[in-house]
Order: C-alpha cells, then structure tokens, then sequence
C-alpha cells in the first residue's frame, strides 16, 4: 500500500528497526500539551459509552473560540473526514484546484467521480495564487479549493484576493472550501482568516483542525465552520455518526485552555523557520520564501532517500501534481532538532 502523506514513523521503523528524525510532518514540536494528555486520561472512565455524536460541549466552546454560532460548526475525524464529507454532500461535477496543494482534496472529489482541474502555479513566482487562478473559475465550476497557507508551498493568499475568489465563486455558483489548519501558526492569522466572510457567504467553507498546533495527529480532531446550516446537516450524515472519539472531543476542549502554549509555538516557528531557511540556502538548496510551519525546497532528485538511510526524513513532493521528484518539504522543529537535520543534509550534500 502506497501511502502520500508524511509522517509514516511505521513504516520507516518497520524498514530499519529504529525512529527516523522525522521533518516530514507538519505539527508542533513541542509535543501534546499536558492539559491535553490530562483530559484525555481524565475521560478514560466514560470511554465505555458511545460518544456525543453532535459534539455538543466540543462545539459550544468552539463558538466561543472562533466567535461564530455553535450550529456553524461541524467537528470530524480530522479535516480530511471533513472534505470527504464534503464531496459526498455536494457530489460536485467539477472542481477547480491549485497545483501544488493538498492531495486529499482530489482524493476525496474523485471518490464521486469529480471531474478535477488542476491549475499549476508558477514556480517563478514562488507559487503565488494571484487572479489568474480566480479567472479559472467559470460556470462549469461546482468547487475551489484554497489552501491557507498552501500546502506544500506555505504561501499565502491576501484576503483581498480570497475576497475576489469567493465573489467570482458566488457568481458562478460554486463552493469555495478554504483549508485553515495551518494558519494558526501565524501571528497575524486573525487578519487573514476567511472567517469574517461567513456571514455574508453561505457557499464558503472553512476547514480547521487541533492536529498541527497542539500536536494531536494522532487523537484525530478537526472542525468546519459554515453559515450554510443545510449544508453542514448534509455532511454530517455522510459519514459515520460517531466520527469523533469521546477522548477526542475531551482532548479538543482541553486544548482551547492551552493559550499559552499555543503561543509558544507560534513564538518558536517565527523564531526558527528564517533561521532553517538559512541553513538551507547556505547548503546550496532553493527554498520557497512562503509562510507556515513548513519550507518547501529543490534539492537533487535522490536527496530524499540518501537522507532516509542516514536517519532523517523530509517530504518528498514528487506525487504532488505540478512539482517533481527535486522538491521536497521539511517542517520546522525546535531549534536542536533543526539543527541536527542540517548537519545531517549537510553531509549527504557533500
């Protein structure tokens, strides 16, 4: 079975009998926050019934949070429960994508026979979403998809240009589903966030989730926000009923308490992330000038797999649509983790 995401710590102890360095998936490296580790093991003894399947409390504090109506909100088994829930709801005949961005947005259309344009961005231009990708969308188009920051570039759209793009949407009749599970590690995320367009757009979707900046990959835990209330009632009951673990929801709530670590992340990936840009381009690689918690970069086709036998794992971008087997995408980590990774390429580039 071929996997496309990073972070397969399996498979790589599974081949050579230890853990890898690992960079190739994006999430905090400051672990699960202890609050969070505390809830969950506080919630052990209800593990025994099923769990809330509308995700009440989970939902009410969220509101709270993201200063919306609770019934805007729809929690799932990670965002990529959600865009599949998505692409059952809608059954879209034609959607509209950036290339490179996220794999499973394709993945999910093609499961209801989408038909799916990719428009390739120019590497020229460092990936950049600029109208060209707005002009894309016409009539025929029934989705957009926007990562924000794009996924694997970590560039960001100008919330003017999302504003444009959700208009042209409108006009044309088509859902725009802007993925914000990376824009949280940004300090200035609150003047991005697509959310101030909710209530005048009913055919925005905004797709976030507690995996990247509390580390919770493993407990599974993401959330739509949306002011259209039928749509959100379709997607629901496209999937399972009970989505989201009992220990999930109780981890979720713990990890809206944790503000403060929360900010110590974002305050160690602004400090960090131009500090391995640096280390990078004084290795002689090409790096992406974008935004997040990621760098994506060129380096020779084979580097990844010299990197893999020397104990360190990046991502590898070859099955991204529009790059090739020379880009590759690393996350940013603490400051001796970034560090040992650089000694490291530093080696295999010699």
């Amino acid at each position: 079975m071929k996997l496309v995401h990073g972070g397969d710590w399996a498979g790589y102890r599974a081949e050579f009998g230890r853990d890898a360095l690992d960079f190739s998936a994006n999430v905090s490296p400051l672990g699960l926050p202890a609050g969070v580790a505390a809830a969950i093991e506080a919630a052990l003894p209800t593990a025994d019934r099923y769990p809330d399947p509308l995700c009440r409390e989970l939902r009410a504090k969220l509101a709270v949070a993201e200063d919306v109506p609770a019934d805007w909100l729809l929690c799932g088994n990670g965002a990529a429960d959600l865009i599949f829930r998505l692409a059952l709801a809608v059954r879209p005949r034609r959607a509209l994508l950036p290339a490179p961005t996220f794999a499973e947005y394709a993945a999910a259309l093609d499961t209801v026979g989408c038909e799916v344009t990719r428009f390739t961005l120019d590497a020229a231009n460092d990936f950049a979403v600029t109208d060209a990708f707005i002009n894309a969308v016409t009539p025929e188009t029934d989705m957009v998809f926007l990562c924000q920051p794009n996924n694997p570039t970590g560039q960001v759209t100008p919330p003017a240009l999302v504003e444009k793009l959700l208009h042209r949407c409108a006009a044309c009749g088509a859902a725009l589903v802007v993925d914000e599970c990376f824009l949280d590690f940004l300090p200035d995320r609150d003047t991005l966030t697509a959310k101030t367009f909710l209530h005048e757009a009913p055919n925005l979707i905004i797709l976030k989730a507690f995996t990247k900046l509390y580390a919770m990959a493993g407990v599974r835990l993401g959330y739509a926000l949306c002011s259209n209330a039928d749509l959100l009632a379709k997607m629901q009951a496209a999937g399972q009923p009970w989505a989201v673990s009992s220990l999930a929801q109780a981890a979720g709530i713990a990890a809206l308490k944790e503000t403060a670590y929360a900010d110590a992340v974002r305050a160690l990936i602004a400090d960090q992330r131009p500090k391995m840009a640096a280390g990078l381009r004084a290795l002689g690689l090409h790096v992406i000038e974008g935004q997040a918690n990621y760098l994506l970069f060129k380096a020779p086709a084979d580097f990844g797999e010299a990197l893999r036998q020397h104990g360190a794992v990046v991502r590898s971008c070859a099955n991204y649509p529009g790059l090739d087997a020379a880009w590759y995408r690393t996350a940013v980590r603490t400051a001796a983790e970034n560090d040992q990774l650089l000694q490291i390429m530093g080696e295999v580039l010699a």
